[in-house]
């Protein structure tokens, strides 16, 4: 499918199933709602052991629905790799193990590059220059009241080496992240049309998926994707400013959008199937 073709189907989809799709919104709701209420009280909990016991409950609970939600975007990503036209009803005793697969590509994903990114840090000495500015405050604090202006050129020349190497490792880092969501991306859709969870973390074979499709293809689809929920965002975000009773619809706009991602995700990797 040419790229146009994929976004005009993909920006519809959702909408072919609003049972779904409002489903999916109140459990991305409530996961987003108990996570929070999980960590706020776990951190109280420092106080009170009783809020430890409650917010361990209160994040079980938010790691099941967040299945159930990572199941539903394994489907939709489904349906674009199947070129199907409906969007699947919803189910709550489905296939769990899709969903916790995605899960596990999510953490895969998010370590690996993590990582390299260390690691980059470390061969840049971020580290090292950042011990050095400790260092010298650490020199200097003595005299800190009769020689401010010596420590601070001393600290300004310990910290020009911290930012040369802070920039370079956050530039890499940030081209890693993206060439890792690419390869995230394929490893949900391998997940999506074999449902297995191997396949799925193969990076060479999602490395050849990307050549199959054409990095050009995915590239240019990333962008037109970007670019259209930039412009509806920027859109609400002037009618909520207007209005800010309407900021409610992003409840719905929000995993509206998620869909979108996730149909045009499965009809790009349909042309390798």
């Amino acid at each position: 499918m040419r790229v146009t073709e994929i976004v005009k189907n993909a920006i519809v989809f959702p909408s072919r199933n609003l049972e779904t799709l409002s489903l999916y919104a109140l459990l991305l709701l409530l996961s987003g709602a108990f996570t929070f209420e999980g960590i706020v009280t776990v951190i109280f909990g420092i106080v009170d052991l009783w809020n430890i016991v409650i917010g361990a409950i209160y994040i079980i609970i938010a790691l099941i629905i967040g299945v159930i939600t990572r199941r539903i975007s394994i489907q939709c990503i489904k349906t674009g790799v199947e070129m199907e036209d409906y969007f699947p009803d919803f189910e709550w005793w489905g296939n769990w193990k899709m969903g916790i697969s995605k899960i596990i590509i999510t953490i895969f994903y998010f370590i690996v590059p993590a990582l390299v990114i260390v690691f980059i840090a470390l061969i840049t000495n971020v580290f090292g220059n950042a011990l050095d500015i400790f260092q010298a405050i650490v020199l200097h604090l003595p005299s800190i009241l009769t020689e401010e202006a010596t420590i601070m050129d001393a600290i300004a020349q310990a910290s020009f080496p911290l930012f040369l190497s802070l920039a370079f490792t956050f530039s890499l880092g940030a081209m890693v992240f993206l060439i890792f969501s690419f390869f995230q991306a394929m490893s949900e859709a391998r997940l999506a049309n074999t449902g297995s969870l191997k396949t799925a973390l193969n990076l060479y074979g999602a490395a050849k998926d990307i050549k199959r499709i054409g990095i050009g293809k995915l590239l240019l689809l990333s962008l037109i994707i970007f670019v259209i929920v930039t412009c509806i965002q920027f859109v609400l975000a002037f009618i909520f400013d207007q209005l800010l009773v309407l900021s409610i619809l992003n409840i719905l706009i929000v995993p509206y959008i998620a869909l979108f991602t996730y149909r045009s995700l499965g009809l790009l990797y349909s042309d390798i199937v």
